[in-house]
């Protein structure tokens, strides 16, 4: 019932993860990442966010992102009816795919990430995906758009989609954690906030909040004003 993609970037030194669906709330549902840990999207016919959450715990003690899926999917006597990836902060991509889960049903792990999905309208879509991402130019959200892209044009959730999310963690940037919870073109609706999250006033400022490698930066008193308004007397 959704698609997605799991990356590491060395250019940027990013993690990250993309995913659309036809159905609401995918980023709520699917995507999962921490800094130190890893990525993850947990999908499928009955998703478990549950799982997402737990395979990130395990990569965060050390597993590999194979040894983290295992771990988490055997214990799952409803795992047929889920589907799970993970990438580890290595760049090593594992996934898990429930028999039970509605066709066509389909994964793709590739050098630093993995892509996968479930009721798709192509079973090439997962490496497509790939593809789309590894060859794009541009940021790595730009990249992740073009998997995204790539996907809807080459089957898509059969059913079309609804929701779109992007979700990218690095060390000297803030979160940059996107979500269209709903929409009838929400890959364009995600391309257009990517655009307003990453220019403009609201740009500068995000890139100078705190982050994991430096937790008390200052911002610019310039900026504030154009962002918080002034309280009222």
């Amino acid at each position: 019932m959704t698609f997605s993609i799991l990356v590491q970037d060395a250019q940027t030194n990013a993690i990250a993860g993309a995913a659309a669906t036809g159905s609401l709330c995918v980023g709520g549902w699917v995507l999962r990442g921490r800094w130190g840990a890893g990525m993850s999207a947990s999908q499928g016919a009955a998703p478990s966010t549950i799982w997402g959450e737990q395979v990130l715990n395990e990569m965060a003690g050390g597993m590999s992102a194979a040894a983290a899926v295992e771990a988490v999917t055997g214990p799952d006597e409803g795992r047929d009816w889920r589907q799970l990836s993970a990438l580890d902060m290595g760049g090593a991509g594992a996934c898990f795919s429930g028999k039970r889960n509605t066709a066509l049903v389909a994964s793709h792990v590739f050098e630093g990430g993995v892509a996968a999905g479930n009721m798709l309208g192509s079973a090439e879509l997962p490496e497509a995906m790939a593809q789309a991402y590894l060859k794009a130019q541009g940021s790595l959200p730009d990249r992740l758009m073009a998997a995204l892209w790539a996907a809807a044009n080459g089957g898509s959730d059969k059913r079309g989609l609804l929701s779109a999310a992007l979700l990218v963690l690095r060390p000297d940037a803030a979160p940059l954690t996107l979500r269209v919870d709903y929409s009838e073109q929400p890959l364009e609706a995600l391309g257009a906030l990517l655009e307003r999250a990453t220019s403009g006033d609201y740009g500068d400022w995000a890139r100078q909040v705190p982050t994991l490698e430096a937790p008390e930066r200052v911002l610019d008193e310039a900026l504030t004003g154009t962002l918080v308004p002034e309280p009222e007397e």
